[in-house]
């Protein structure tokens, strides 16, 4: 009895691969497809641009140079928050009182 759940759940196993290697084909398939698409719509925006194949080189050198490259940062915008202020034994005391005589 027991083999034969082994065997279901081998089963259902083995179908589980075979439906993961078909779905990473497909996902490959499709990645690929997209930078297709993407190559396509860069190759049209740049025929758009009218400008002859013996100048494109230098263009986008041109491009590249100017662009500036960005600071290194962490990606934060806004100013860095302040860390927590740590309380020791005393400071606690003294904060404790002060919150007693507010209330």
């Amino acid at each position: 009895m027991a083999n034969a759940k082994i065997g279901k759940v081998q089963t259902e196993i083995d179908k589980a691969r075979e439906r993961l290697v078909e779905q990473q084909a497909r996902l490959k398939e499709l990645e690929g497809k997209k930078t297709e698409l993407e190559n396509m719509q860069i190759v049209d925006i740049v025929r758009g641009m009218s400008i002859p194949l013996d100048d494109l080189a230098a263009f986008m050198q041109s491009l590249k140079g100017a662009a500036s490259p960005a600071p290194a940062t962490s990606g934060q915008v806004d100013p860095k928050p302040k860390a927590p202020q740590i309380i020791t034994g005393e400071e606690a005391e003294d904060e404790e009182e002060t919150e007693d005589e507010t209330e």
